[in-house]
């Protein structure tokens, strides 16, 4: 295990010995992991038209999204190997390549078969392209100015999501779902062209000798992580383990995470090495980047969808009213890239997480009489907190680990924040039908149609609509105030996650402070 503070390689930057502007080399890597974090989110807008062109049902249509996830988060954790056997640089632009291609396909698919073959191998190639990315960037710079470089590639991570189901709303609307994966060629070449040019590899990983290829701990990362995905994704449509195959991938799950955990911790060349968890910050870390992963996509999640469930909005109008979380993030970058190096991460991290539990409490208090400007600020404020978090997270993650221990645990540290977001959208998405249901009846035993209210209420409607049905008045009165129930048996469900989401970043405040105390610009600083 490294020391608390790690110290600098000779070779730490390649980019520096051939006189490259380390600047050129952040915008190379953001391309690539913003491409691939844009993609994420984009394609989920897209989903009814997918299902209506390619004559599928909407439940057969999210296996797009799914099939995605489950690639790309087994190739996570292996990108350190595959970088060590074929070289960092030459692996990435593979990847890249693949990805760009992949996409290409998926946009020209003319069957729902041919496009979820071509979205796993899309998502095989994008797997790689964040752990990767922090790498090549945590290396080409300096320990004082990571944080700032930090601030920038975080940028493109935290601007993507928000971005994505705009931009794939627009381009579903305006020309044809297709385009939502067409968008990523033209990045995808200008990509390739910049790390052709400003990437090179350091001399360990040039000098660096792969081991053997863990079959076993593979295999059981397919098992485990695969099952998860497809448990997470289609579990509330079948009711969980009230469907027997749920029951078996669960066991399935078990039995590949202790093989992955075992294979891991004592074999003797593992895939992904999880000993690294020994080192108490990056362990911490973890815990913390899974929590946050449930926090974050639950909201971007969850707020497009109450605008669009409560208040009508399209899918396009929700994704802008929804945008000013990028503003915000832009507004905070500059600020946390000058503060990362002089503030103690914790403080940081204790703010950031302050804001976001404040901003989704403050989600938690609000009625359906609003505006789209309404929560302008409160949402504003969200994405300047988030800065807050992204960085400094990873500066006290990783600033005790060496270099040559980033490529694995980058993988690791990943993995932890897509599978925290896969849980938080699967939990999100269970809790607002579950917490609709129980809403609606309680709704309806506290007003009883034998009820003076409802009585009250029903009169009331059925003289007003009167004059547009005449005599089936009576029907749309009660059709009506049905939709009212409904209506707000589901804004209570919305509140409720909302609370639920403040609370969990409270609990965030605590974890962080079991960080031991990491000197800013000092060591080698995470990734995102």
């Amino acid at each position: 295990m490294a020391a608390a503070t790690a110290t600098e390689p000779t070779d730490a930057s390649p980019a520096a010995a051939r006189g490259i502007n380390p600047w050129f080399i952040a915008a190379a890597v953001m391309l690539a992991t913003f491409m691939e974090v844009l993609d994420t989110s984009i394609a989920s807008v897209a989903l009814p038209y997918i299902a209506g062109s390619l004559s599928a049902s909407n439940d057969q249509a999210t296996w797009v999204l799914t099939s995605y996830l489950v690639s790309n988060a087994v190739i996570l954790p292996a990108s350190n190997w595959f970088s060590l056997r074929f070289g960092r640089k030459r692996f990435l632009m593979t990847c890249v390549a693949i990805f760009t291609v992949s996409s290409f396909a998926c946009g020209a698919a003319p069957s729902l078969a041919l496009l979820l073959v071509f979205r796993v191998i899309q998502g095989a190639g994008g797997g790689a392209l964040q752990p990767l990315s922090q790498a090549i960037l945590l290396e080409s710079f300096p320990p004082v100015k990571r944080g700032a470089a930090m601030a920038v590639f975080a940028f493109g991570v935290v601007v993507a999501p928000v971005l994505g189901p705009t931009l794939g709303g627009y381009l579903t609307d305006s020309y044809s779902w297709r385009y939502a994966f067409y968008i990523n060629i033209p990045i995808g070449i200008l990509a390739l062209y910049m790390i052709n040019k400003y990437v090179f590899d350091p001399a360990y990983i040039k000098n660096a000798k792969a081991s053997r290829f863990d079959n076993i701990g593979f295999g059981s990362l397919i098992v485990w992580v695969g099952c998860l995905q497809v448990i997470l994704d289609k579990g509330q449509e079948v009711d969980w383990f009230g469907a027997v195959w749920v029951r078996w991938a669960f066991a399935a799950m078990i039995i590949g995470l202790a093989v992955f955990i075992y294979q891991s911790f004592w074999g003797k060349q593992p895939l992904v090495n999880l000993r690294i968890l020994k080192d108490r910050n990056f362990l911490v870390g973890c815990v913390l980047i899974f929590l946050f992963g449930v926090a974050i996509y639950s909201t971007v999640v969850v707020l497009p969808l109450f605008y669009q469930e409560l208040l009508g909005y399209t899918a396009f109008t929700a994704g802008l009213v929804v945008a000013p979380r990028g503003l915000g993030a832009i507004c905070g970058m500059p600020v946390i890239g000058y503060l990362s190096n002089k503030v103690d991460p914790r403080y940081l991290l204790t703010f950031g997480f302050v804001t976001f539990g404040f901003t989704t409490l403050y989600f938690g208090s609000i009625t359906l009489d609003l505006s789209p400007w309404t929560l302008f600020m409160p949402i504003l404020i969200t994405g300047f907190g988030l800065s807050f978090v992204f960085v400094p997270i990873n500066t006290a993650a990783y600033g005790t680990l060496s270099n040559e221990q980033i490529g694995n645990a980058s993988g690791l540290f990943n993995l932890m924040r897509n599978i925290g977001g896969s849980i938080g959208i699967s939990v999100a998405s269970t809790l607002l039908t579950r917490r609709t249901d129980a809403s609606q009846n309680a709704l309806t035993n506290y007003m009883a149609q034998s009820g003076t209210a409802y009585e009250s209420a029903f009169q009331s409607t059925k003289q007003f609509l009167t004059t547009y049905f005449g005599a089936n008045a009576a029907h749309a009165a009660r059709d009506t105030l049905y939709l009212q129930l409904k209506q707000q048996a589901a804004f209570w469900a919305f509140i409720e996650i909302f609370r639920w989401l403040s609370l969990l970043s409270f609990t965030c405040v605590i974890a962080v402070w079991f960080f031991k105390k990491v000197k800013p610009g000092k060591g080698p600083a995470g990734a995102h």
